[in-house]
């Protein structure tokens, strides 16, 4: 078994799992060192909670300086990978994704893609664990999963939902490799707390194809058939291929707004739209891969429908909060870019009052212009500095409702669009954006928008 003993290690990054990269090494009895960007003062109970353990500090603007003197150096995933005191470094530079993958003992089912990881990667789960699996859920969802590698076994299953930035890195890929639709993401630099993003989509791709680049015959990879770069990933896969579609019959589908599952020489239903509690078509084509992902993995039948139809969802992903003198209100924060906010306006039927807008993430809104044209939506309200974008591509494909603009807060927002709303309306938070502007990130924005609902 590798061990860490005495190694001197830096950890690059106090993020969620830099923290817990500290707790895997220290009980490694590893000599850790915490690398940060900002001052003691800005990390908070960061640096409270680091301080009480035996680790020592390299902070502020020299963060980076003397990283030779470390065995091992370990980045985490908002830090930029061709950053130039990282390029210098002789010794062992890893991630924590990366150096998860290289002492994990059970099969990983890892799922990537622009958007659905989240709710996919724990749907996969649930389905596992009504069928008596032991699960870890990790990666971008759920919690930190290094720290827990020890505890594992052979007989277990992980999940771990993959970013770009947490796979641009690995030298192995997953057992069972889920690839949803790829558009593209992390274009511009938007986190004022990291460095990492990628200078055009096709590296945005490349650092997603980690994902089945060492895969072997003996490995599975399940691909979106109606992305094309999906598509190609599974061409490129040396593992068995399996397909998810929403325009044809393949191994699972989506037809007349039902779930199928082409599974041991059978056509199996697993659910309809009007049996879930999860809103939208594309959902049910998350539901679709997750059941082929789940039965793959040796889950029941019976298990994956009851999981389908159970799954409420994960926050801030067309979450439902309130009904309010007959207007019903949805959090989709977590939709940060058009390709999101297209699927969420295309789960109602009901008028909506969108409120859209915040800031860069590099998207072009010249398509959500155009789908909220021919969609149900009434009012467009629009924040944040990509203001002008939005509203000039709704303009041009010609939309007639009311435009709303120069609202600066959650709590302006959400009065405007009350007086606006009438019974039977659905007002629809799916930003399309990036939060960074107005709000520290997506869950404080969800979080604002829910507490201003509460007002009412």
């Amino acid at each position: 078994m590798q061990t860490y003993k005495n190694k001197k290690v830096a950890i690059v990054g106090l993020s969620v799992e830099g923290l817990d990269s500290v707790d895997f090494f220290r009980s490694e009895d590893a000599i850790v060192t915490c690398c940060d960007r900002r001052m003691k003062e800005e990390l908070g109970d960061t640096y409270t909670q680091l301080a009480k353990q035996d680790v020592t500090f390299h902070l502020g603007d020299e963060h980076l300086s003397n990283l030779s003197e470390f065995d091992i150096v370990v980045r985490t995933p908002g830090i930029l990978l061709d950053t130039q005191e990282l390029g210098r470094y002789k010794g062992i530079l890893t991630s924590q994704t990366k150096l998860f993958f290289d002492l994990c003992r059970p099969s990983i089912i890892g799922v990537t893609g622009t958007k659905g990881k989240g709710t996919t990667s724990s749907l996969i789960a649930e389905m596992l664990r009504k069928s008596g699996k032991k699960v870890f859920l990790g990666g971008n969802v759920g919690t930190p999963l290094l720290s827990k590698v020890r505890e594992m076994t052979d007989k277990d299953i992980v999940v771990l939902e993959l970013s770009s930035f947490q796979l641009e890195d690995l030298t192995k890929s997953p057992h069972i490799a889920v690839v949803l639709p790829i558009t593209q993401d992390h274009l511009a630099n938007i986190d004022p707390l990291a460095t990492n993003y990628h200078k055009s989509r096709e590296d945005y791709v490349k650092a997603k194809f980690s994902i089945i680049a060492f895969q072997t015959k003996t490995d599975v990879i399940i691909a979106n058939a109606d992305n094309e770069t999906s598509v190609s990933f599974a061409q490129h896969s040396a593992g068995r291929k399996y397909f998810v579609s929403r325009k044809q019959q393949t191994n699972a589908f989506v037809e007349n707004h039902e779930v199928f599952v082409s599974w041991q020489e059978k056509i199996e239903r697993i659910c309809g739209l009007d049996e879930v509690i999860l809103r939208g078509e594309h959902n049910l084509e998350n539901i679709a891969t997750a059941s082929l992902a789940a039965l793959v993995s040796g889950a029941s039948l019976e298990s994956v429908r009851n999981a389908a139809k159970q799954f409420k969802g994960l926050p801030h992903r067309l979450q439902f909060v309130d009904t309010v003198n007959g207007v019903a209100f949805y959090d989709d924060s977590f939709s940060t870019v058009p390709e999101t906010t297209i699927a969420a306006i295309a789960s109602f039927f009901e008028p909506i009052i969108l409120i859209a807008g915040g800031s860069e993430k590099g998207s072009d809104f010249s398509d959500l212009g155009k789908i909220i044209v021919n969609s149900s939506v009434k009012t467009l309200i629009v924040i944040g500095t990509m203001t002008d974008r939005i509203v000039k591509a709704a303009e041009d494909a010609h939309f007639s409702g009311e435009i709303v603009t120069g609202l600066r807060t959650m709590e302006e927002v959400v009065k405007i669009v009350f007086a606006r709303a009438r019974p039977g309306d659905v007002v629809l938070l799916s930003p399309a954006c990036a939060s960074f502007d107005m709000f520290p990130n997506y869950k404080e924005r969800g979080k604002q928008f829910a507490y201003e609902v509460s007002r009412l």
